[in-house]
């Protein structure tokens, strides 16, 4: 089924980056101990729509838009690796790339000995998809078609007060709303009700659906409407210095003894802020930063779970970066470890997630 999904994705989008510069990758994957070829691994770029599978040498070629992306090669019974790569990197030859059989003796202890609840997807499957899929009016149109797959694991004493979320299997999410299978290979998931604070790791891969004229036309104007003033539409127009002119505006945070205020940043593009290297640009930023977007107001769902003013007029997002970032052609940016945003972005979550390769219309 993986296999498949991944051949069917790479063959829908060959076409629709025909036109945009692009450039090559090969790779070969090993098992690191026998140095034998894993025929059948998959590799894909997490959060776009390029993907395939390796061949029976352990062999994949993978043409992709320009940019950045976080390469995911991964095989049953072993670990992932995932490997940044970019068109400003210089690929002379066949990346080598040697996957570590898991150890599943000591998997099967470590899950022994936690508390995993019977009946977890009926006590804890919505406030899961909740905090997994959001709650926007596009989450509510999501469907996870396999929700057998989860595992759920509560504790609850004088120390701890946790949940934590693993799936047997890849997710695989119907995103109705923009017109997408979404094929989530989940790290993890965890929430602390101590701290009242959750977060979740994995990798999504992305594949077109299929649907009428009218549908699709449709999913069109959904996709605009969450691309406008999203994190990604954000750092593609920083990377093309259009922030400013797109309806972004940024205040840096701080404390002048008494409260918090923003200054606004009258020049994004100052040198001493923004770096061009290549094809990649440095973001020379540290703290923490306001971000606005005015040009579309925020949802009155979002207004309403927050108690905000429903008059409210701009979409605002705080970030957090620590020492900085660097931005992609395509908006990818990294270390994204060290940006971290709360508010708007950060309550979009997966429902509202559009590839790398999204092209605005």
């Amino acid at each position: 089924m993986k296999n498949y999904l991944l051949l069917l994705a790479l063959c829908l989008g060959l076409a629709s980056f025909a036109q945009r510069p692009t450039f090559l990758i090969y790779g070969k994957v090993l098992d690191s101990t026998t140095r034998q070829p894993l025929s059948g691994a998959s590799a894909f770029c997490q959060n776009t729509t390029h993907g395939t599978t390796c061949n029976t040498e352990g062999i994949f070629g993978l043409r992709l838009p320009n940019g950045g992306y976080d390469l995911v090669i991964s095989y049953t019974g072993y670990e992932k690796r995932t490997i940044r790569i970019s068109n400003t990197q210089t690929y002379t030859d066949t990346m080598e790339i040697a996957l570590v059989q898991v150890n599943n003796s000591l998997e099967q202890v470590s899950i022994v000995a936690t508390n995993e609840v019977a009946d977890g997807l009926a006590r804890f499957g919505k406030f899961f998809k909740d905090n997994f899929l959001g709650t926007t009016p596009n989450a509510g149109e999501c469907i996870i078609t396999n929700p057998e797959t989860l595992r759920f694991f509560y504790t609850k004493n004088k120390k701890r007060h946790r949940l934590r979320v693993i799936a047997g299997e890849d997710l695989l999410v119907r995103n109705n709303s923009l017109g997408y299978l979404i094929r989530y290979q989940l790290d993890s998931f965890s929430f602390d009700y101590n701290s009242n604070i959750g977060q979740y790791t994995g990798s999504p891969f992305f594949i077109e659906m299929d649907s009428t004229t009218e549908v699709k036309e449709e999913w069109i104007k959904n996709r605009a409407k969450t691309y406008l003033g999203s994190r990604l539409h954000f750092m593609t127009s920083l990377y093309d210095s259009s922030a400013t002119d797109e309806g972004f505006t940024v205040e840096k945070l701080g404390n002048n003894g008494k409260e918090v205020v923003g200054t606004e940043i009258e020049n994004l593009f100052d040198s001493s802020l923004y770096e061009v290297d290549s094809s990649t640009v440095q973001i020379n930023w540290d703290g923490r930063y306001r971000i606005s977007y005015s040009p579309v107001r925020p949802d009155k769902k979002f207004l309403d779970e927050y108690k905000l003013p429903a008059n409210s007029p701009a979409q605002v997002t705080l970030l957090d970066v620590s020492d900085g970032f660097f931005i992609e052609e395509n908006g990818y940016f990294y270390e994204q470890y060290d940006v971290i945003n709360t508010g708007y972005w950060a309550w979009k979550k997966l429902a509202e997630l559009l590839p790398y390769n999204y092209v605005y219309e």
